[in-house]
C-alpha cells in the first residue's frame, strides 16, 4: 500500500500489473485515507479470498465515500461471524519456523513464484520514488524508495546499503496471534501462504512494528488513527478468509473501529 498525490490518475491495467500501491496518503492534516487506496484493498482482499478457499478517486474521507462506508459494513457483518474467545488462549508452543523461512518465494499467493522475495514484493507495492536493482534474493529489487508510514504518519526514506531496518514489513494479524487463535492445527502449507500473503502484509516504519510487536488490537492500534478504519478491514477479512478465531477485546476495538462504515 502507498502514496500518491492528488494529480494521479485511476490505476491503468499496466499499473495494476506494475505494482498493488493499496495504501494511499491523504495528508497528516486530514487524518483520513482517501478512497482510491480502498478500491486498490478490494483486488488484494480477493486475492486473499482466492487462495485461501483453494482499494477510486483522491481527496474523500474514508467516512463519506460510500464504498468505503460498504467495505467497512461488510467487514462488520464478517466480523460477527467470526468466533470468540474470551481471551487470548495462553500458548506456549509458537515457533516462527511454523510459517517457514521468512519471506519466502515458494508460496501459493499473490506474488508466489515471481523470482522475488515476499519482502521485496511488498517493499515494491508500498513504497514510491523506488531505485530498483539485483540482489539474491530478487533480480528487481528495491534499493532505495520512500514512503510514509501508515503507522505513524512518519515519512520515511528506505536505503537498503543503510538503515534498510527503518522500513519492515508487518503482519496485520501477527503470526503469534494467528497461531495461538488456530494456525496451530493448520498444515505447513496454509501456514506458509499467510505468512507471506500480501493482504496481511504492509510496510511500515521499524519503531511501531517493534512497538507493536505480536499484540492483538485489543492491546495495540496504530498511533495514526487515520489508518483505523483500514487497519479493522483488513484484520476481519484476513482472520475470516482464513478461519481464525479472534478475542472478545479484539472483538470489542475493532467493531468500535469500523464505525467509518456508519
Amino acid at each position: 500500500m502507498v502514496l500518491h498525490d492528488a494529480t494521479l490518475r485511476l490505476p491503468t491495467p499496466r499499473r495494476w500489473r506494475m505494482r498493488l500501491r493499496w495504501i494511499g496518503w491523504n495528508g497528516a492534516a486530514s487524518g483520513a485515507w482517501p478512497a482510491r487506496q480502498w478500491g486498490l484493498l478490494v483486488l488484494v482482499v480477493v486475492t486473499a479470498v482466492v487462495v485461501a478457499v483453494g482499494s477510486g478517486g483522491f481527496g474523500s474521507r474514508p467516512d463519506t465515500d460510500p464504498r468505503v462506508r460498504a467495505m467497512a459494513r461488510e467487514a462488520l457483518a464478517r466480523l460477527g461471524s467470526i468466533p470468540v474467545y474470551a481471551e487470548r488462549p495462553d500458548r506456549d508452543d509458537y515457533d516462527r519456523s511454523a510459517f517457514g523461512s521468512a519471506w519466502t518465494d515458494a508460496v501459493a499467493v499473490a506474488g508466489g513464484g515471481n523470482g522475488c522475495d515476499t519482502r521485496n514484493d511488498i517493499l515494491a507495492r508500498d513504497l514510491h520514488d523506488i531505485r530498483a536493482g539485483p540482489v539474491s534474493s530478487c533480480p528487481r529489487a528495491v534499493l532505495a524508495g520512500e514512503f510514509r508510514s501508515p503507522y505513524s504518519g512518519e515519512f520515511v526514506v528506505f536505503r537498503r546499503d543503510r538503515g534498510a531496518s527503518s522500513v519492515q514489513i508487518d503482519h496485520i494479524v501477527p503470526l503469534a496471534y494467528a497461531w495461538d487463535m488456530g494456525a496451530w492445527s493448520w498444515e505447513f502449507g496454509r501456514r506458509l501462504d499467510f505468512a507471506n500473503d500480501p493482504a496481511n502484509l504492509v510496510a511500515v516504519d521499524g519503531a511501531s512494528n517493534q512497538d507493536k510487536s505480536d499484540s492483538e488490537p485489543a492491546r495495540w492500534m496504530p498511533s495514526e488513527r487515520g489508518f483505523w478504519c483500514q487497519y479493522a478491514i483488513q484484520f476481519v477479512t484476513v482472520s475470516a478468509t482464513y478461519g481464525l478465531t479472534i478475542d472478545a477485546g479484539t472483538r470489542t476495538v475493532l467493531a468500535d473501529a469500523l464505525r467509518c462504515g456508519s
